[in-house]
């Protein structure tokens, strides 16, 4: 058990010595101005690389944006990252994304995601929650690119879209199911 441990415990400094390349920002949490920050700039790349984010956030009740998100582990792992919930342009909370992980994984990465909610039912529920676990609750698709091609103002059926942006590192597979998200203050 000991070196089960210890090797888990390696597993995790390698995988932080190999994203700090990958995070230019520091590694205590971020500031309320600092995550809008990244927000801001997150939202302006994804939707000049993705146009359907930018049809869906014109229909959107709230927008849902983590910029940066370090996933990390070997044999067991995890994620974290802070975001902030928008709506109509406008900051209205602030969220952290936190996902552990055991299983077949090695490896590093970072990312961001952003949760365009389509409904008022949807909206209504992650603010009334005290934290929401992606896989429970409203629907969420994430988008890939192939979806996008197809997704229109007509075909809009489901609670929540999700789009996964800026990934590095290596690190094989990448799911939102599972995610617990929860409000936090700034």
């Amino acid at each position: 058990m000991m070196g089960y441990l210890r090797l888990a415990s390696l597993a995790l400094v390698l995988a932080v010595l190999i994203m700090s390349p990958m995070n230019p920002g520091p590694a205590a949490a971020a500031t309320a101005a600092e995550i809008n920050r990244d927000v801001n700039s997150a939202l302006q790349k994804l939707y000049a690389r993705r146009p359907e984010a930018k049809m869906l956030a014109k229909k959107a009740k709230g927008i849902l944006v983590f910029p940066h998100i370090v996933k990390a582990g070997f044999v067991v792992g995890g994620q974290f990252g802070e975001g902030s919930l928008r709506i109509k342009g406008k900051t209205v909370g602030y969220y952290n994304t936190v996902q552990a992980s055991y299983g077949l994984q090695a490896g590093a990465q970072s990312y961001g995601y952003a949760l365009f909610i389509m409904t008022e039912s949807a909206l209504n529920y992650l603010k009334k929650t005290s934290g929401w676990e992606i896989g429970v609750g409203p629907t969420v698709v994430v988008v890939d690119e192939g979806m996008g091609k197809n997704l229109t103002t007509t075909t809009l059926r489901d609670d929540i879209y999700g789009f996964v942006f800026d990934q590095k590192g290596l690190m094989a597979g990448l799911g939102l199911q599972g995610t617990k998200i929860t409000r936090i203050e700034k």
